[in-house]
């Protein structure tokens, strides 16, 4: 599995790639190989400001539908529009055209309750 250095992750499988004040958020390689084709991404809080661990979309594959959750607190600025004719970037590129939203983060402090790449890697 590809679990990237210098991203942070969630004990859920979300990842994420702090740039200053914003971030991205997407889920692992992880996530996506246990999922399995992703035919679907839905997420109808971009304005919204919600809390770590907080439900910020869905993600519909196959067999299954998942919540996605939000790894800290912020306003969700954007959603990865290219994933609403491709959700199979998701599946092709989990950490790069596979992003699903966009943050402001409001608690940068939150950032250290989260996994390292080693940490996450124990867990999966």
């Amino acid at each position: 599995m590809n679990v990237p250095a210098e991203l942070k992750y969630t004990k859920e499988h979300e990842w994420i790639r702090v740039e200053g004040d914003e971030a991205f958020v997407g889920i692992t390689d992880y996530a996506q190989s246990q999922l399995g084709d992703i035919v679907f991404v839905e997420c109808e809080t971009v304005g919204d400001e919600l809390g770590g661990g907080d439900t910020f979309g869905t993600i519909e594959a196959v067999k299954t539908v998942s919540d996605l959750y939000l790894p800290v607190s912020g306003e969700v600025l954007e959603f990865n529009e290219e994933l609403e004719n491709e959700p199979e970037l998701v599946n092709k590129d989990p950490y790069g055209k596979g992003w699903i939203v966009k943050i402001k983060i409001s608690d940068e402090a939150e950032l250290n309750g989260l996994l390292n790449a080693e940490a996450y890697q124990a867990l999966i």
